[in-house]
């Protein structure tokens, strides 16, 4: 109680509400009625453009009139008007922070305000969004908002080439996924020339709004981006660790007072998803491979095959964690919204002892070529936000890590949802035979229902089970997703079943009766018109307002019959009686079929129901045996049933079993938190790396050819300082210096230093030594230069530069990985892991660094200008 009194009085969500509705929608109304007379408002908007570019106006002095003609522009080409609400939700998206907006509250919209207001800069803007559908619906609807004011609107899909994407990120604003956008900023800084970048080369990450930011900047951080090359490793060895981790007995850990050492072969944590082996079991894998040392330099690699093959057989479950798709390959689930996940691998081998457990082809094993985390990637803007439905439970972390706070945004209207108290059953039989009765009693009244699982296999469960009672319902699961947008728009129809499989993310609002507009532009689509082609837009707007003009409007579309418009009008009083029924029957009810381990996806899932002010239930089940209470929960609240006898017909109300539920979901959070965090703190090491390198590249890249010349006369200088302070150290007498190895090293990179008097180094200082062989190589590259020619001279020097620095930092990047995966074992000496990477990681870099300069140096004197390498 006292927390929530100390919550109130410190929390300034409403002050700060409070404050935007004075300095921002209060004039932005004052203006409304002014600004529905201007006919040219792509010109005003243009107007603000130059006074941003050129009059020395920054975004806050032209916020509210840019939020008038925003405004404007969506009530005359998609027929929505912004909401109060939304202004504030759009303003809180400029002032680079995180938006929590309920389901249904028109995220799409308050979006263009932030996007097209920040696209005065001309610097290009980035709504990210977390699927290609999501993006392409937002592009087409939300374009016709932009478009009305002059602005550019460019989409990225997957399967898009390199000219489409450059195009789409040259637009004012650009829709593109997290994948893809994530992913080309890392080929960018692999391209071999400035015509191979897509993103813009001044201003590639200006500013973005992470829609569903929860989902990728916290759910999707445990999972870095990775751009991979095939390794030249062997994968045949991945079927035989499958087979032979078969043999192997899965025992039990060691415990206080039970048992003093662990039994079996191997034992399993399924809370972090490791696996241990014991010394039993580390005997047995010897004498079934015939070797001696497991843990031998020779065998490490078959202890970390056997190690993913346990991993894969007892902790990954197909039709959970992955499916088999149509091609026969394993493409991963994602946990949190449950759709596939395709182009995405599991790492360090794990992916290919999947694919032997299930005895489909191993695709190649993969070596790292490019890397960056979601939170070092997202802090690369300039200014970002985000939006979703339920964000203030993980604010800490926003802050934390983004620097970025919620705003809590009020509703449209109140919300007047009944959340009803979760029942607790003791197994999942009894838990599955409520749900099912439940069902079955609200479906008879005709009363819609959503039931959320958290895995295909529930689905298909609950599937099976509906199936038998004979009650008709969809499946929308990582098997189903094409049909997903078409499921969720009509979920909330009289008499409708719909089972899914998470709902974060979905982008479809589900409203009550059905959703008129989805229905009437998919019979237009149906004659091949475009949804959001301007024409069809203005025809089923009218349409749905019940417009008199809507059927001139309609037949005088191409393909478009009378009878067409006339079930399209039809539509709209079919759905509006439909509605009327399932408000009186309660609105839409959701049947969570057990707790996920992040409470946000469970709001997620509650918030499909009340939307707009309409009426809603929400309950969910949970049984002991769910994976959360299994792992989490108190053993006390599971031995107390047991005393009472309970059996799985009984439900349990108890607050002490609600409370374990909550610090259930609780612990986990945590973890997952902390697992966050520290892969945040290991790529923060690389982070300052990745920078140096891609820093490096985009000056070379496209840098002035005096800016290339610098840098390779840098390395080159560099090189032979570092090769004497090897072969003549400054604390060891001249006479005492190894010339011939230095003659050796510097001959071999700068062939002309053959002529050199190495000799007469012994009768100069050091400072003299070292001048005197730089100048040599200066000299010898003023040659190499006259040779060459000066433009052929600066394009192969970009080219031995961008060449040697990839090849180094692949090279790297593998060896960080395997440091990364033995750097845990340093904890047993006493010593601390993340330091000691940090320690062992500076120095490969400082290595590589100082190799590659040698190979620059080399590659610049002996690379022929006919393309080969002299020998």
């Amino acid at each position: 109680m006292l927390r929530g009194i100390l919550n109130r009085l410190f929390d300034n969500n409403a002050k700060d509400v409070a404050k935007l509705r004075r300095t921002i929608v209060a004039p932005v109304n004052a203006l409304e009625e002014e600004y529905s007379k201007i006919e040219d408002l792509a010109g005003e908007f243009m107007k603000l453009r130059r006074e941003v570019q050129e009059g020395g106006k920054d975004l806050d002095d032209v916020i509210v009139p840019a939020f008038a003609l925003i405004r404007e522009a969506g009530k005359r080409s998609i027929g929505k008007r912004h909401y109060d609400v939304q202004l504030i939700g759009g303003a809180a998206l400029h002032y680079g922070r995180i938006a929590e907006m309920r389901t249904g509250e028109g995220k799409t919209l308050v979006a263009t305000l932030g996007l097209a207001l920040n696209a005065l800069e001309g610097k290009g803007c980035h709504l990210v969004t977390t699927n290609d559908y999501l993006a392409k619906v937002g592009a087409d609807e939300m374009g016709l908002v932009y478009r009305t004011l002059g602005l550019t609107v460019g989409l990225i899909q997957h399967d898009m080439q390199p000219h489409e994407r450059k195009a789409a990120y040259a637009c004012d604003i650009t829709y593109v996924t997290n994948s893809e956008l994530g992913f080309d900023y890392l080929r960018d800084n692999m391209a071999q020339s400035p015509d191979q970048l897509v993103l813009r080369a001044d201003s590639p990450l200006h500013y973005a709004i992470v829609d569903e930011v929860d989902s990728i900047l916290i759910d999707e951080a445990r999972t870095p981006l990775i751009i991979s090359g095939a390794a030249e490793r062997a994968t045949d060895q991945y079927y035989v660790m499958a087979k032979l981790v078969k043999r192997l007995q899965r025992g039990e850990p060691a415990e206080p007072g039970v048992r003093t050492e662990p039994t079996g072969d191997y034992t399993i944590d399924e809370k972090s998803k490791a696996v241990h082996l014991t010394e039993a079991g580390i005997s047995r894998i010897e004498k079934l491979l015939s070797i001696d040392d497991l843990y031998s330099a020779d065998n490490m690699q078959k202890a970390h095959m056997i190690v993913q093959a346990l991993r894969a057989k007892d902790l990954y479950a197909r039709d959970k964690d992955y499916i088999i798709n149509e091609k026969g390959e394993v493409v991963i689930v994602d946990e949190f919204t449950g759709r596939q996940m395709p182009g995405r691998r599991y790492g360090e081998g794990l992916h290919q002892a999947i694919e032997a457990k299930e005895n489909v082809k191993i695709e190649n094993e993969n070596q790292t070529l490019a890397t960056i985390t979601y939170q070092n990637f997202f802090r690369l803007y300039n200014k970002f936000s985000g939006m979703t439905g339920t964000a203030k439970t993980e604010e800490k972390e926003f802050l934390d890590i983004y620097g970025a706070d919620v705003l809590v945004i009020p509703t449209n209207l109140p919300v007047i949802r009944k959340d009803l108290d979760d029942l607790v059953y003791r197994t999942r039989t009894g838990k599955y035979q409520a749900v099912v009765e439940e069902i079955v009693e609200r479906h008879a009244t005709g009363q819609p229902i959503l039931v959320g699982t958290t895995s295909i296999e529930s689905s298909e469960h609950l599937s099976l089970l509906l199936k038998q009672k004979g009650v008709r319902h969809q499946v929308l699961n990582a098997k189903y997703f094409e049909s997903e947008a078409n499921i969720v728009a009509q979920a909330g129809r009289s008499g409708a079943v719909t089972i899914a499989t998470n709902m974060a993310g979905r982008g479809t609002d589900i409203m009550l009766g059905g959703n008129a507009e989805y229905i009437a532009g998919e019979l237009l689509e149906q004659v091949g018109l475009q949804r959001f082609d301007p024409e069809v837009e203005r025809f089923v707007k009218a349409a749905m307002r019940g417009d008199e003009k809507a059927r001139d409007l309609g037949l005088t579309l191409p393909g478009v019959s009378e009878e067409l418009v006339d079930r399209i009008l039809q539509v709209r009083a079919e759905v509006e009686a439909d509605r009327q029924k399932v408000r009186e029957l309660g609105g839409l009810h959701i049947i969570g079929t057990e707790r996920h381990e992040s409470r946000r996806i469970d709001n997620q899932l509650r918030g499909r129901a009340g939307r707009q002010g309409d009426p809603g239930s929400s309950r969910f089940y949970v049984s002991f045996e769910d994976d959360l209470m299994r792992l989490f929960a108190s053993e006390r609240i599971i031995a107390m049933l047991d005393r009472l006898g309970m059996d799985d017909t009984q439900p349990i109300e108890a607050r002490m079993v609600t409370g374990a539920i909550e610090r259930a979901q609780a612990r986990v959070e945590d973890r997952n938190f902390s697992i966050r965090k520290q892969l945040l703190e290991f790529d923060n090491v690389m982070s300052k790396q990745r920078e140096t390198i891609y820093a490096q590249r985009r000056e070379v890249l496209l840098g002035p050819d005096q800016d290339v010349l610098e840098s390779i006369e840098g390395m080159i200088g560099d090189f032979v300082e570092l090769t004497l302070d090897r072969h003549a150290p400054t604390d060891v007498a001249p006479d005492e210096w190894d010339l011939e190895q230095l003659k050796a090293a510097l001959v071999d990179a700068i062939p002309s230093l053959e002529s050199f008097e190495f000799e007469s180094l012994k009768d100069l200082t050091v400072d003299e030594a070292r001048s005197k062989l730089i100048e040599a190589a200066a000299d010898a590259l003023d040659a190499r230069r006259a040779e060459v020619g000066d433009g052929l001279f600066v394009g192969m020097g970009r080219y031995v530069l961008l060449q040697v620095v990839d090849q180094y930092w692949k090279e790297h990047l593998h060896g960080m990985d395997v440091l990364r995966q033995g750097i845990g074992l340093r904890g047993y000496g006493q010593r601390d892991p993340f330091q000691e990477y940090k320690f062992e990681a500076t120095k490969m870099f400082n290595e590589m660094i100082d190799t590659l300069k040698g190979e620059v140096t080399k590659f610049m004197f002996r690379l022929q200008v006919g393309g080969g390498v002299a020998v």
